[in-house]
């Protein structure tokens, strides 16, 4: 994986400013990982993919983050100030290719889920997420050695597989947060793909004023602007 330019990071605002997130993920991931392809990217467990856009976070915009939520409880305005190791998941072992959960005579063998598998759950807006996450992900079910379908799992055996899932392939180290005006404390996830591309989104747009700026007062090509640094840009813009 490679650190993506300014010109490398524009074309890919483009290209992925009218997609999906699951799209926006891996158009980032395509333009930082030009060794993998498409398909590779594609297949990655949902973690693991997720480890990587934060490391291109990282070396994109640096390992400062600033959030702002709202309390849960009393809806008071809090911002969160993090680092990237506040959220890095350290990864032992790589993801292992089909798991196995057995309980209450069941055996089920399972993969992780990839972006091909959140695509699939997108498209099909009407149907139940779960389970076509299950039809997709479960290799194989057995009950008392008698073959199953994913579709006869018991409750208790989807919860198990869900954890398991979430246990092998993690996404991130959820963050604990306590309001300052009414002391609530809760959990939360962090999402990567959503607040990465929120800050590519407000980039972009201040690159495309700050390009307009100086081509009109210099006549420059929006390539040479692109490659300046962004200290000798700011030198310019603030001469003009």
């Amino acid at each position: 994986m490679r650190a993506l330019t300014a010109s490398n990071l524009l074309s890919v605002w483009e290209r992925a400013s009218r997609q999906p997130p699951v799209e926006r993920a891996l158009l980032l991931l395509g333009a930082a990982c030009p060794e993998r392809t498409a398909e590779e990217l594609a297949q990655l467990p949902i973690g693991q993919r997720d480890s990587l856009l934060v490391a291109l976070r990282e070396w994109t915009f640096g390992s400062q983050l600033v959030s702002r939520l709202l309390c849960q409880k009393c809806g008071e305005r809090l911002e969160l100030a993090l680092k990237i190791s506040d959220i890095r998941v350290v990864r032992e072992t790589e993801n292992a290719a089909a798991l196995t959960v057995n309980s209450g005579g069941f055996e089920v063998l399972f993969r992780l889920p990839n972006s091909d598998d959140i695509r699939a759950v997108t498209l099909a807006a009407d149907d139940d997420p779960e389970q076509i996450l299950l039809r997709r992900c479960v290799l194989r079910v057995t009950e008392d050695g008698v073959e199953r379908s994913a579709d006869e799992l018991p409750r208790t055996m989807i919860d198990l597989v869900a954890e398991d899932m979430a246990a092998a392939d993690p996404s991130c180290v959820p963050l604990s947060l306590a309001c300052a005006a009414c002391s609530h404390q809760w959990q939360v996830g962090f999402d990567i793909v959503s607040y990465f591309w929120t800050e590519v989104n407000a980039w972009a747009n201040r690159i495309l004023r700050e390009v307009h700026l100086l081509a009109s007062r210099y006549g420059w090509r929006e390539s040479d602007i692109l490659a300046m640094s962004p200290w000798r840009r700011q030198c310019y813009l603030e001469m003009v």
